[in-house]
């Protein structure tokens, strides 16, 4: 620690309280004067952090970074951007920009970027966040939460009546699992992204009669949607497939459920599916089952770890808002980043120079670093290099600060809060100067200056575009929830093995960040599940991703129980998470409740 006081002596600029502050700009630079924080104009608070920055970001740098260029064509230099809006969007359609209007007042647009300040600047237009990356996060497993009695017992649930949506990488429609026992389609739509096409029921039972026929090629000449990765199959096994190709061995838990599926994604193979297309599926199933009359419980198993963990973001609050439409569940799973060594945080005390330690693997060739904390708490934050050379302190003021420490660039964005959340962002993107960034250990450097709460929280991408030793070396895995399951009105999915049983060591943990949701909500199996294989059969997986679809199917059978059988016609929403929380078992090993860990309980059924 003295080392550290050392450096911080030698290498701190002090700043008084009478400073000049500069707001950095693509078109202007403007000089502020006062006591306390930066003051900026009403366009730059309508975008978010990460926007601003990826703005003023050169075509090289997003190029470079793993977030600055999701959403961004350059062709045409076209975003695509979330906007939260009241009112009318007429005049934004009247300058010929494509809008697609979403439920409860959000809308995506596709903004050219030399008019997305003119968009700004509208009255109706609240709020504009850039699109993020979203990742991927049987038989013994329906025993263990207790399913195989509810299907099978007196009760005789099976989902009928109540629709399951499926938002994932596709489902290879094909498979027995998801056809009656006439050899229909047991889908009825499908909307698969990368096509910009949705396949209806009608089309999807010529393509299956085309493949019976003459083979699977023929059906897919008239239906071609794959699920390349099989992901989006596996999750709709487990939560309502029929076990047909089994003869029921590894049937799903809602069997009998119609299903509505959307396959995420862009025509790019290679491409990353993004938040503002999980927010397009969402709003079709939700209508989708309106127009159908029928109850729905949505499957989400894709997340991020980008963002400030407490709910506050605009695919978080739309999903909060989208709940209250129709009668609906939408289940989130918890991901797997609870082991992935993603996530630090501490307590700040004045007088104490905090060193966080960052190990950055070889050949990494760029990632980011989230520092959240309150913006009441004030603290210098300088980088040390694995070399030893200091850069910073970085000066808390808005706009990009770029800086070159060894052979890694740095971009440094200092945020500000939304009108939705109290949170402060430091936004750090590590860059190559050539072609990878500096390997070892780098030193995260905060020195107090003035405290209020004293928290700190950083997070890194998710562990699936990054080294395996890429990780804080103190790691803390509580708050290691992926977005878009700290969502308040979502149900949020862990993961537990159900041999021993005990909660997986990947699924991610709650509480969320400064609010202290109680998450996750449940648990379910996660851990070598048999379930249907794209191209035909079974496999295992294992993951949150599948823990998921349990809670949906169970969700499906309580929805058929209350509102198709007549039971409790309005048990949907908030209410469905009320009564799975009460039926669930405790999972061994804990004495405090609720918990970070497995939330309010564990299970999702009673035995």
């Amino acid at each position: 620690m003295l080392e550290i006081r050392e450096i911080v002596k030698k290498n701190l600029i002090r700043i008084s309280d009478s400073r000049v502050f500069f707001v950095y700009r693509t078109d202007k630079i403007e000089e502020r004067k006062g006591c306390g924080k930066e003051q900026t104009s009403v366009e730059d608070e309508k975008l978010e952090n990460l926007l601003n920055l990826a703005l003023d970001a050169t075509e090289d740098e997003r190029e470079k970074s793993l977030n600055l260029d999701v959403g961004y064509e350059p062709e045409g230099k076209i975003w695509e951007l979330i906007v939260r809006y009241s009112g009318s969007l007429k005049e934004v359609y009247s300058l010929g920009i494509r809008v697609e209007e979403l439920l409860g007042g959000y809308a995506i647009l596709w903004v050219p970027q030399d008019r997305i300040e003119e968009i700004s600047r509208f009255p109706q237009i609240e709020y504009i966040e850039k699109p993020k990356r979203l990742f991927f996060a049987a038989d013994q497993a329906r025993a263990a939460s207790c399913l195989s009695l509810v299907q099978e017992g007196g009760m005789g649930l099976t989902g009928k009546g109540v629709l399951v949506g499926i938002v994932d990488s596709g489902i290879d429609y094909f498979h027995q699992d998801f056809r009656n026992a006439d050899g229909t389609t047991r889908i009825l739509a499908l909307w698969d992204q990368s096509l910009e096409r949705i396949f209806t029921e009608e089309e999807i039972n010529e393509a299956l009669f085309a493949a019976d026929q003459g083979g699977r090629e023929a059906g897919l000449a008239l239906v071609p949607s794959r699920d390349v990765s099989g992901h989006g199959t596996a999750v709709a096994g487990i939560a309502a497939g029929n076990g047909r190709e089994s003869q029921g061995r590894y049937r799903g838990v809602a069997y009998e459920s119609p299903l509505l599926v959307v396959k995420l994604g862009t025509a790019d193979p290679n491409g990353f599916p993004r938040t503002t297309q999980l927010m397009r599926a969402v709003n079709f199933v939700l209508q989708e089952a309106v127009r159908l009359g029928m109850p729905i419980a949505v499957n989400l198993s894709f997340g991020n770890t980008y963002g400030s963990h407490d709910g506050t973001s605009l695919l978080e609050t739309f999903l909060d808002s989208a709940a209250n439409y129709g009668r609906n569940v939408i289940v989130a799973g918890s991901g797997n980043e609870g082991g992935s060594g993603g996530h630090t945080a501490g307590q700040l005390q004045e007088g104490t120079i905090k060193e966080v330690l960052l190990s950055a693997a070889p050949y990494e060739t760029s990632f980011s670093v989230q520092l959240w904390k309150s913006y009441a708490d004030e603290f210098r934050v300088y980088l040390i290099t694995p070399s030893g050379e200091v850069t910073g302190p970085f000066s808390e003021q808005q706009g990009t600060q770029r800086y070159q420490a060894g052979n890694t660039e740095l971009l440094i964005y200092y945020g500000q809060p939304s009108p939705y959340s109290r949170s402060q962002e430091i936004y750090m993107d590590f860059l190559p100067k050539r072609d990878y960034i500096d390997s070892g250990v780098w030193r995260i450097v905060l020195e107090p200056i003035s405290l209020v709460t004293g928290q700190y929280d950083f997070w890194l991408p998710s562990q699936g575009v990054l080294n395996a030793s890429t990780r804080f070396l103190a790691a803390e895995p509580e708050v290691t929830l992926t977005i878009p399951s700290t969502a308040e009105k979502v149900i949020t999915v862990g993961a537990y093995h159900t041999a021993y049983p005990s909660y997986a060591e990947f699924s991610g943990r709650g509480f969320t960040r400064m609010t202290n949701q109680v998450k996750p909500d449940l648990a379910a199996p996660g851990v070598d599940i048999t379930t249907s294989r794209s191209g035909g059969g079974y496999g295992s997986v294992t993951g949150t991703s599948f823990a998921t679809p349990f809670v949906t199917g169970a969700a499906a059978l309580l929805m058929e129980w209350g509102i198709v059988q007549g039971n409790s016609p309005y048990l949907y929403g908030e209410k469905v998470k009320a009564y799975l929380i009460r039926g669930a078992k405790k999972l061994p090993g804990f004495d405090v409740w609720p918990n970070p860990q497995v939330g309010a309980y564990d299970n999702i059924v009673s035995g």
